[in-house]
């Protein structure tokens, strides 16, 4: 049995992200797509447009130093357009460390991404950590 093409997209798209190849990501996604940052710190909101969203994810690079890693665990589709997904995020920042599973519900049409929504385990937590 063959993958999904959302949950291979989504997969793809976590390997890009790991590798830091914003090049794929950015021709992964429409270019009106949104990613939705929960939470009330410097780094939530809403990104929108393909720069916005690859200027967000350097500064999650820089914020951090290098030390973030994602680890994907699982991804769930519906058939009609939704991914979820489901992974570990661990990082370290101004002598914090943050250790926490997430997931984002991916909105694909065709063969893009057109909206990313974030959540996190703990909103409280994330807002320490980058506040």
């Amino acid at each position: 049995m063959t993958e999904h093409p959302h949950a291979a997209l989504v997969r793809k798209g976590f390997d890009a992200f790991s590798r830091g190849d914003m090049d794929t990501l950015r021709g992964m996604m429409a270019a009106d797509a949104t990613h939705h940052v929960p939470g009330s710190h410097p780094l939530s909101g809403d990104f929108k447009g393909q720069d916005a969203i690859i200027d967000m994810y350097r500064r999650l690079g820089e914020e951090t130093a290098g030390t973030m890693r994602v680890m994907l665990m699982n991804v769930l589709v519906d058939g009609r357009g939704h991914a979820v997904a489901v992974h570990r995020f661990t990082a370290e920042r101004q002598g914090r460390r943050i250790d926490e599973v997430g997931g984002i519900v991916f909105r694909v049409v065709g063969d893009k991404i057109t909206d990313l929504d974030e959540c996190v385990e703990d909103i409280d937590r994330s807002n320490e950590f980058w506040g």
